[in-house]
């Protein structure tokens, strides 16, 4: 089954994105993977002096981390978002999108750009693009679905 990756940071970019990604699964005819990551550990931008416990456990995270992922897609594509695969793993961004991608032997992956210009890809954007098995499409923030 041919597929497009999508990775999601949550960002109000990654709605553009999926907006893409999803009118290249149609036009490819292949299904759409959203890979969202979660680190695992601490929540980022926790302070480094604040108690374990209020920290929250994994699954925490990871349902935090999925509700976040779905009203994303809900917001962005409506009734169209039962029909994409969800993948919410522990890790770094960059690595688990490839890693989804060699996976799923995506056809393409679409990423959101970090920040108002476009040309700011991010750690996570130039990871995937060294590392990628398929074609990479980089989305800016105010692109809408032609």
């Amino acid at each position: 089954v041919m597929s497009v990756v999508v990775g999601i940071d949550g960002t109000a970019a990654s709605r553009a994105a999926i907006r893409v990604a999803a009118q290249e699964a149609r036009y490819r005819q292949a299904s759409l993977i959203a890979v969202m990551t979660y680190s695992g550990e601490r929540t980022l931008g926790t302070p480094a002096g604040q108690p374990v416990a209020t920290l929250g456990t994994g699954g925490d995270q990871r349902s935090a981390a999925e509700a976040s992922l779905r009203n994303l897609l809900t917001e962005a594509l409506g009734t169209q978002a039962d029909h994409v695969e969800l993948r919410v793993v522990a890790g770094i961004a960059g690595r688990q999108i490839v890693e989804a991608a060699r996976e799923a032997g995506a056809q393409l992956i679409v990423l959101a750009t970090r920040g108002s210009m476009s040309l700011l890809i991010g750690t996570v954007g130039q990871y995937v693009l060294r590392k990628a098995p398929c074609p990479v499409m980089v989305v800016p923030a105010g692109a809408s679905a032609g």
